[in-house]
């Protein structure tokens, strides 16, 4: 349990670091959006790269943030019964849920996603648009990104794991969203 404990905690720097990215990519977006307005405005000129590379960006936040969310416990859950069950009976609803659908599912849209991506990146596939971007990088980042939850979700589950045992403690508070 302490070598899958240490590949926890590996993984959990990596969707933080990657998280981290993902916080400065929103800044960047909304720079490059501010930039785009002013420079159409100002100058009359604008491209379709300006607006697809904000798309790209949007897409990099939500496919690489997802890790690092599920990492600070910040997935929005259906809470029929977690908010009213002991913290035993949540780890053992978060272990089902996390062997029963989200590494199934991680795992099968990362095999998925893998040959979309791989012709985009054979074929050098562009933008319809005029002005417009390459498109494997953003078909890349949805293999990454579905890869990188598929991780995640493996630590979470060591950790949920190792806290039924004992061996370390975790928060398994939900706080529901405010409505």
């Amino acid at each position: 349990m302490t070598i899958l404990l240490g590949w926890s905690r590996a993984i959990d720097k990596l969707s933080e670091v990657v998280g981290r990215v993902a916080e400065y990519l929103v800044m960047l977006c909304c720079l490059i959006s501010a930039g785009n307005a002013i420079i159409r405005y100002l100058f009359n000129v604008s491209s379709n790269g300006w607006l697809e590379i904000q798309w790209y960006l949007f897409a990099y936040v939500v496919v690489l943030g997802a890790s690092h969310t599920l990492r600070k416990n910040g997935h929005v859950r259906v809470d029929l019964i977690y908010g009213s069950v002991s913290e035993h009976k949540r780890l053992w609803i978060d272990i089902i849920g996390i062997i029963l659908f989200l590494l199934p599912v991680c795992i099968f849209l990362t095999w998925l996603c893998w040959p979309f991506f791989w012709l985009s990146f054979q074929q050098g596939e562009v933008s319809a648009n005029a002005g417009g971007l390459i498109r494997w990088p953003v078909k890349l980042i949805l293999v990454a990104g579905f890869g990188l939850l598929t991780l995640q979700g493996t630590s979470e589950l060591i950790k949920r794991v190792a806290a039924l045992s004992g061996r370390i403690n975790i928060d398994v508070n939900y706080e529901k969203p405010l409505q």
